[in-house]
């Protein structure tokens, strides 16, 4: 029987990793989404001990059958009204693409509004650190059914084929790699000794600067593409958004590093997620995809 919806659908659906210990994943996602206030349904794609960045230990990744059962179960909820967003990060099967684009279709054949955001976690500097086939599904199932995508700038580089060594070559790269908004981390920055958060949509070029702090820990990514989503779907414009979502991700890190601890430390600096206080720089950008409609 078929449940009534009465309110707003809220909820977001995170797919993503788990770790029993850390802020990565679907643990930094679901903290910063539930504490914005949005209900989350969370399905873990592998379940470690803690990031491999710590070092190797037990790996348990779903049966790529029983998991798509599982995505196809939570199609057929009947609850799926309620659900405003999907956000899809790490995979630990190429198999997991197909369950998740299935399940992306059902949101929004329930909630033509809701949005898909693909984080494609596939890599960094040092290259991919999943396999090829993880990486390629993500490219080529998931991002072309993406309302938005978060890649590094090294993620969008290795989709795109392409050396990002400026922001215009981000902005060139963005501009055709993926849907029509993208948020890309780890860019360029133009101010001295900073990195910055690039974000292109069809009218608007912004990249949203802060210092850099050396040796971050992991998980800045799955925190700033579910804090960016908690933005929206509060209806920020997109400008804001960005800006409030560096300005909210980078106070955090700050504070861990001050700290010296070796994961984020979500759970004491929670404030920082809604009231950021640290300062950012938001800088417009010419937008290519105009000149070229001019």
């Amino acid at each position: 029987m078929e449940m009534q919806q009465t309110e707003t659908p809220r909820a977001v659906i995170v797919i993503s990793s788990h770790v029993a210990r850390g802020s990565v994943g679907n643990r930094a996602a679901v903290f910063a989404l539930e504490t914005l206030g949005f209900p989350v349904w969370a399905v873990p794609t592998v379940i470690l001990p803690w990031h491999p960045g710590h070092g190797r230990a037990t790996r348990i990744v779903p049966d790529a059958e029983q998991f798509a059962s599982l995505l196809g179960d939570l199609e057929r909820a009947p609850w799926l009204g309620e659900v405003a967003a999907v956000l899809s990060g790490y995979l630990g099967d190429a198999r997991q693409a197909a369950a998740v684009a299935s399940l992306v279709g059902a949101v929004k054949t329930k909630n033509p509004k809701a949005l898909y955001v693909c984080d494609p976690v596939m890599g960094d500097l040092g290259g991919l650190y999943v396999p090829q086939a993880i990486a390629e599904a993500m490219r080529d199932t998931l991002l072309p059914i993406a309302d938005i995508a978060t890649p590094n700038r090294y993620e969008l580089a290795w989709m795109s084929g392409v050396q990002l060594d400026d922001i215009k070559s981000v902005v060139g790269a963005a501009l055709v790699a993926g849907p029509s908004t993208m948020l890309v981390t780890s860019a360029p920055a133009m101010m001295a000794g900073g990195t910055g958060n690039l974000l292109l949509t069809a009218s608007d070029a912004l990249l949203s600067e802060h210092r850099i702090i050396e040796r971050p820990p992991n998980g800045l990514g799955d925190l700033t593409a579910a804090v960016f989503l908690a933005r929206l779907l509060d209806g920020q414009p997109s400008g804001k958004a960005l800006q409030s979502t560096t300005a909210s991700v980078f106070e955090i890190l700050a504070r861990t590093a001050k700290r010296g601890a070796d994961e984020l430390t979500l759970e004491t600096d929670a404030q920082s997620l809604s009231h950021p206080m640290a300062m950012v720089h938001l800088r417009h950008l010419t937008h290519p995809g105009k000149d070229r409609r001019a």
